[in-house]
């Protein structure tokens, strides 16, 4: 008796899919698309329609002859590829390169690995969606088309191992033009003045209040020493009076579940995961994994959507879990539901949310890597908090009034302060949020009423500095994107890790830089490709490509759009452009041979270190990047250095001689508690690595580094 045949993209996925199904199938894994362009070749046929020319790599020859016997004896070909574009494609290829005569196929979609939902869907089974396929089949022939045409050029002018992309140029202009506006911002001096007070008789409680301008609301702008002097000197003077005090109720309500930036951007700032290894992870975790008497099981729902949608039956198990968990008052009145503002949110998707709500982090901890349980955790959290009330704060502000003994004018001082009342959603989860957006929290102010009168403690001037925005994070650069409409979920991730690879941009202390080269392209494509790293018409590309899959726009005429000018900026480019050559970058390290500064440079293989003074000198040396640090085993410099994996660690410069290396990224201050080596412990702290001592950076000293300016790019 004949099986039924089902191929889904993994070994995880098939083997969680077989326990759910049982006998009668046999699963199978593609281990993702079988066909796809050829890599030696552009493999679009321009002149006829933009067909794509698809070919079966090499290795998967094995796996397609596997799937191919497979699917000539089964009864039925069931496609449980994943439920999104990328997904239909493959089943689309799994269908054209498996097909064979009066097999019936069956398209099959779940957004969970569940028994309820796989159940589900095979019982509701469908055709391919030709839309989606075509769909996604626009976006792969249109990033091959800027890639396979502008890199060669790139590679030509400027150097080889260039590429341009679609979203990935489009990011790196992101990237420079926040570094330019930071390049060129100008800081402007202020002055802010607080004032410290107590009521009368009541000495020990005190609080600060800060001035904000004159009694009458006039603002005032403090820009130096000599005004702040001058107005402490006022206000030493003065007596204070409160004027107002206003209370009310402030209600906090929880964050959405997750969509797959949210997450990005959250398993970024809580976890300092990258947007890659949010990917991943989450990828295990929905896939399937081994619980127990449970078994093998699915433990999130599918992890690249844009949709903040979640099934009533799963919100209906989550107000019950809260309820039983925290309580009545923490489950609101009525059931949270979310609409997530994302151009071309797939309303028909969920959001990302645990597969059972009862499946508490904790319980399953021991079955989890330590990655998959946080990232779980964070998962579970989000959802539970989004459908519990909302957190309660009592916001008081108060206004004072400091008149000066000898002067004419009346200042207006003001203090505030939240006091929570009702955690709420709280109780479980907070979003994080990026440095540039957190707020400062207002100190408990004591019992105060209009008419009461206060003595002046202390007045604390400070200068301050205007600041440049700040470089963008993994997080920030995900929500810009987002919020631009450029790339869509499946993309984020793949885009930070091309740009970082292409060498266009490095990270600073967890935040995006331009590199010399990164500033060369982008200039480059500005110049020449104007379009492909324009924002707007990007999002505008996106936009169409939704409307393929809406069955709105024909997939070709889209690209034939998109091409014709394409074509011409590139014949212009080809014709004009000079040969740019990337300036050197010289280190402070000189040649043994010669005595000339080394100069960073970037061969086939990546960066290494040659001579200045080439070709006359030859010399040439694998390229580290120091630390500043000193290796604690034999006092040779710690070197950034990437594991086979592309996992970053540091070793010891002097290996294999001495094989000390560390993932955490190492300190240039030694403990103060023993001497020992501190490293860098989840972006805020400092840990020790051979005592107890922990401490956050910021209240590390400090220990200064000469900086370089990186030198100009030179045309040749």
């Amino acid at each position: 008796m004949k099986n039924n045949l089902v191929i889904v993209e993994s070994p995880a996925k098939a083997k969680t899919l077989g326990k759910i199904l049982g006998k009668g199938y046999n699963l199978k894994a593609s281990l993702g698309h079988i066909r796809d362009l050829p890599r030696s070749r552009l493999g679009v046929a321009v002149d006829k329609g933009f067909t794509p020319q698809y070919v079966i790599p090499r290795i998967k020859n094995k796996i397609v002859k596997e799937l191919k016997e497979a699917a000539a004896k089964a009864k039925t070909i069931y496609l449980a590829t994943d439920p999104d574009r990328e997904g239909e494609a493959i089943s689309w290829h799994l269908l054209e390169v498996t097909k064979g005569d009066n097999i019936p196929y069956r398209r099959v979609v779940f957004h969970e690995i569940t028994k309820e939902a796989v159940e589900y869907a095979f019982k509701h089974p469908r055709t391919i969606d030709m839309k989606l396929v075509d769909a996604q089949q626009a976006r792969r022939v249109l990033d091959r088309l800027v890639g396979y045409k502008i890199s060669p050029l790139l590679w030509k002018k400027v150097q080889r191992g260039l590429s341009a992309g679609r979203v990935q140029s489009v990011a790196v202009s992101i990237i420079v033009d926040r570094e330019r506006e930071i390049q060129n911002f100008k800081p402007e001096e202020y002055w802010t003045i607080e004032a410290e007070l107590s009521k009368k008789k009541a000495a020990l409680a005190a609080f600060r209040a800060q001035l904000v301008g004159l009694a009458d609301g006039t603002k005032l702008d403090i820009h130096n020493d000599a005004a702040a002097s001058q107005l402490k000197d006022k206000l030493e003077t003065a007596g204070y009076k409160v004027l107002k005090v206003a209370t009310k109720k402030v209600t906090r309500q929880p964050a959405p579940p997750f969509i797959t930036s949210t997450l990005q951007q959250e398993a970024w700032r809580k976890l300092h995961f990258s947007a890659r290894q949010t990917m991943q992870i989450a990828q295990q975790l929905y896939e399937g994994l081994s619980i127990g008497n449970e078994g093998q099981v699915g433990l999130i729902t599918y992890m690249r959507t844009d949709s903040t949608h979640v099934a009533v039956s799963a919100i209906a198990e989550t107000r019950e879990f809260i309820s039983r968990k925290y309580g009545a008052d923490f489950v609101p009145p009525r059931a949270r539901a979310f609409t997530r503002v994302v151009k071309g949110a797939q309303e028909a998707h969920e959001a990302i949310r645990p597969t059972r709500t009862s499946r508490e982090p904790l319980l399953i901890k021991r079955y989890l890597a330590p990655s998959q349980f946080r990232l779980y955790q964070l998962i579970w959290q989000r959802m539970v908090a989004s459908q519990m009330s909302a957190a309660v704060f009592d916001s008081t502000t108060v206004d004072i009034n400091a008149a000066p003994s000898r002067y004419k004018d009346e200042y207006l001082l003001r203090a505030a302060s939240s006091v929570n009342v009702f955690p709420g959603f709280t109780i479980l989860y907070m979003e994080d949020k990026d440095e540039a957006e957190k707020e400062s929290k207002a100190a408990q102010l004591p019992s105060l009423a209009k008419g009461d009168e206060l003595k002046l403690l202390g007045l604390f001037p400070e200068q301050h500095f205007t600041q440049p925005p700040p470089r963008y994070t993994e997080a920030s650069l995900v929500k810009v994107l987002e919020q631009e409409g450029i790339g869509r979920p499946s993309t984020y991730a793949p885009t930070l890790s091309t740009i970082q690879e292409r060498l266009y941009v490095t990270k600073v202390r967890g935040s995006f830089q331009p590199t010399e080269l990164g500033f060369l392209v982008n200039d480059l494509l500005h110049q020449y490709f104007a379009d492909i790293v324009d924002i707007a018409f990007t999002a505008r590309m996106e936009k169409e490509l939704d409307e393929i899959a809406h069955d709105n726009r024909d997939w070709v005429s889209v690209v034939q759009d998109f091409y014709t000018p394409f074509e011409k900026s590139l014949n212009n480019a080809a014709a004009v452009m000079e040969k740019v050559k990337v300036a050197d970058e010289l280190t402070e390290e000189q040649c043994p041979k010669c005595g000339k500064p080394l100069a960073v440079k970037t061969g086939r293989f990546g960066k290494f270190l040659a001579c200045s003074g080439y070709p006359q000198c030859k010399y040439t040396k694998s390229f580290q990047v120091k630390t500043g640090v000193t290796c604690p085993q034999c006092g040779g410099d710690l070197v950034k250095r990437v594991s086979k994996k592309k996992r970053t660690f540091y070793g010891c410069g002097n290996y294999p001689r001495c094989q000390f290396a560390i993932f955490l990224q190492p300190l240039p201050q030694p403990c103060p508690q023993c001497g020992g080596l501190l490293t860098n412990y989840r972006t805020k702290w400092a840990k020790c690595t051979k005592c107890d001592y922990k401490a956050k950076l910021e209240d590390l000293k400090p220990i200064a580094t000469p900086t370089r300016e990186p030198l100009a790019s030179k045309a040749s």
